[in-house]
């Protein structure tokens, strides 16, 4: 029993200094980019079965990201079956087959899926890999003359491979080298990234560090060089392409976030990110940007995220809009036919191998460059939209270091049609959980800090949505948009909707937050339960600004985004019962309630012809979780009707047909089902959700 706890001890010893070492690579973006490169580890461990022992790999699984990468994690395999399949390996032409085999290799259940580079873990004859993506590596191995370079910054501590895609041959070449070299201590991969090895966790990590560190410093002293002579690598500023100030800058983006998210979604819908950091806005400024970013991206972490170039609309910071719009179209065009045209040389050539490719799978860009604007990527969620930008901004990062030390040399069309395009990578994507019935759908639910708006909110974000959470109040708007996620699920903006200027003002911020606006709920609102008499003209107004002139106001600018994107969307109005129908003491919420339920008629006849659905929906009695109730509104019914307040929910579901107390939760199911495919057809409809108030029956 012993002998087994302390086999147990020193596996967990084993894992916790891989997964800690990882954790560090991970974190600095210096190291590697997101979900980029891999860390392994290897031991001993006993065969449960015949109770001898065996050696062990520990490696990143598949898609894991080394910053928050965790024990489950990895992948767990036999070396002496790994190593076996050396003996195995069918040849280059057919090395994509020995991915399938690492399942065969797997001890115990095997923890995570094993990646393509496991090979390179499992045969290099070394207690501790790493593989990085580290800027400053790839720039070395993105350049036109890095086999020199890596010799120039290395001597022989460091090794050059030329470029070779990810896989089992990959894994043997470096095999080879290392048992080649014995004095080596890592390798910069062509094209690609660094590995590096060691006898212990700490030897492999500060080899890693030792080899990024000597490459940034490299290119830093031949950054100042060029700085002393006045040369950029990225050539001069030219004039009319500087960033604009940083407030008119964010204008613009808003401006045209529409639009370019309406391009960028032309073959499948996506969400927006954007980027106007330093980094981009100074590449984004200098002459050498068009030749530059026609030449594409250099490692295949790059380009699999941001396509193998960007979409650069060329055009001076004077232009306005609409023509910056009508450049950014006609761009658009070319970039299509452009991309078909790379599809179609790499089919045939695929053909020619005797492979057949998976279709093209869309010809639009996902990342689009604005000069003195900033950087608009694209994703299937905000997550994979804001890494696709992070990944662009490494790239630039690549290019602007291989000009430095070099000529920036990307790898040929060819290799990154090859992986863009890869069977493995395909069946990766096949994986995929399938989307839920709002993904790629950005929300902006007005009131949803509380009540019946925090539980729409809820909703759509659980059904996949990207939501703003708009209220008057801006910290009660973090707090709700925290509780559904981080940011890439939910922003909370502050939005007074009786005001014109703090409904743009929220608009811009969630289509730079998200990239656009898809389903609109206007559902602010607030109760005046008072008689004609007792109804002031100030409390009339206040009713009608909120929710009458508030809906509109939002309504109108969400618009103005919808038509722009020409992607097609919803408007739904929380509108009640009491448009429909006639209470007492309650002429100022239900006039105003009558306004919105007619406002929906309005705009579904107006907006129709742009693919605009505009429904509202109809509650009544929803007293738990109410805003309105309990802001003293429950208190005036209840003495309205003769009961008590706590009673009244009670008393409201006696009157319905059905029975039944109607929940917040209730309203954010009716808005949900009017915004999913299934009411694709339906436009100017009320729901009510009443549980059933006869008196309220639409006729």
């Amino acid at each position: 029993m012993n002998d087994v706890v302390k086999d147990r001890a020193v596996q967990e010893r084993v894992v916790s200094e891989l997964v800690a070492r990882s954790n560090r690579l991970g974190a600095d973006p210096r190291n590697t980019n997101y979900a980029g490169g891999n860390t392994s580890a290897k031991g001993t461990a006993t065969d449960p079965v015949t109770g001898e022992p065996v050696e062990l790999l520990w490696v990143k699984g598949s898609g894991g990201d080394l910053g928050t990468l965790q024990p489950q994690g990895l992948a767990v395999l036999r070396l002496d079956r790994m190593r076996a399949l050396v003996d195995v390996y069918p040849g280059l032409d057919r090395e994509d087959e020995m991915v399938a085999a690492f399942d065969y290799c797997l001890h115990g259940k095997g923890g995570a899926a094993p990646s393509i580079d496991t090979a390179m873990h499992g045969l290099v004859d070394a207690a501790h890999v790493d593989h990085l993506h580290p800027d400053s590596g790839i720039a070395v191995a993105a350049a036109a003359d890095g086999e020199a370079l890596t010799r120039e910054i290395f001597g022989d501590e460091v090794v050059w491979v030329p470029w070779r895609r990810p896989g089992f041959q990959l894994g043997l070449d470096i095999a080879a080298i290392k048992a080649a070299n014995p004095q080596a201590i890592g390798c910069i991969l062509g094209g690609h990234g660094i590995t590096a090895w060691g006898d212990t966790s700490a030897e492999a990590e500060e080899r890693s560090l030792g080899i990024i560190r000597r490459a940034e410093a490299f290119i830093e002293s031949r950054t100042a060089a060029l700085a002393a002579d006045g040369t950029h690598p990225f050539g001069p500023v030219r004039a009319g392409y500087e960033p604009l100030p940083d407030a008119d800058r964010r204008a613009r983006a808003a401006a045209l976030a529409p639009a370019i998210r309406g391009i960028a979604s032309a073959d499948a819908p996506q969400v927006g990110h954007f980027t106007d950091s330093d980094v981009v806005l100074d590449f984004l400024a200098r002459e050498r940007l068009v030749p530059l970013a026609e030449l594409g991206t250099s490692c295949p972490d790059h380009f699999l995220r941001t396509k193998v170039k960007p979409l650069v609309v060329d055009v001076p910071t004077s232009a306005t809009v609409e023509e910056t719009v009508t450049a950014l179209r006609a761009a658009h065009e070319a970039y299509r036919a452009d991309y078909a045209a790379y599809y179609e040389r790499g089919a045939a050539a695929a053909r020619a191998r005797g492979e057949e490719p998976p279709a093209m799978r869309g010809a639009d860009p996902a990342i689009v460059l604005v000069p003195g604007v900033g950087m608009f990527s694209y994703g299937r969620n905000k997550q994979t939209a804001r890494v696709a930008g992070e990944f662009y901004v490494n790239a630039i990062n690549v290019m602007r270091g291989a000009e430095t030390i070099s000529t920036y040399a990307p790898i040929a069309e060819d290799e990154k049609f090859r992986i863009e395009y890869w069977a493995l990578e395909e069946a990766k994507l096949r994986r995929m959980p399938a989307p839920k019935p709002l993904a790629t759908r950005i929300a902006l639910v007005t009131g949803a800090a509380s009540g019946i708006g925090k539980a729409i909110a809820t909703r759509l974000a659980a059904e996949g949505a990207c939501v703003v959470v708009a209220d008057l109040d801006l910290a009660k708007a973090a707090a709700a948009a925290a509780e559904l996620g981080a940011a890439d699920v939910a922003i909370g903006v502050a939005m007074d909707v009786s005001s014109e200027a703090a409904v743009q003002a929220g608009l811009r911020e969630a289509v730079l937050a998200f990239g656009g606006v898809d389903l609109v709920v206007n559902n602010a609102g607030l109760s005046l339960s008072r008689s004609l008499f007792d109804t002031t003209e100030a409390d009339w107004d206040l009713q009608h600004n909120v929710m009458a002139k508030g809906s509109f106001l939002v309504s109108r600018e969400a618009a103005r985004v919808l038509v722009d994107q020409g992607l097609g969307g919803d408007i739904v109005y929380i509108s009640s019962k009491n448009s429909v129908f006639a209470g007492p003491n309650n002429i100022a919420y239900s006039a105003t309630k009558a306004d919105q339920a007619h406002q929906v008629r309005l705009l579904a006849a107006e907006l129709g012809e742009h693919g605009i659905r505009v429904n509202g929906v109809n509650p009544d009695g929803v007293v738990r979780g109410s805003g309105i109730f309990a802001s003293g509104w429950g208190a005036n019914r209840a003495a309205v009707y003769g009961v008590p307040e706590e009673k009244l929910g009670e008393f409201y579901a006696q009157r319905t047909l059905l029975k039944r107390e109607v929940l917040p939760e209730n309203v954010a199911a009716a808005v949900f089902a009017l915004c999913t495919s299934d009411f694709s057809h339906t436009t100017g409809l009320h729901v009510p959700v009443d549980a059933g108030v006869a008196a309220a029956f639409l006729r």
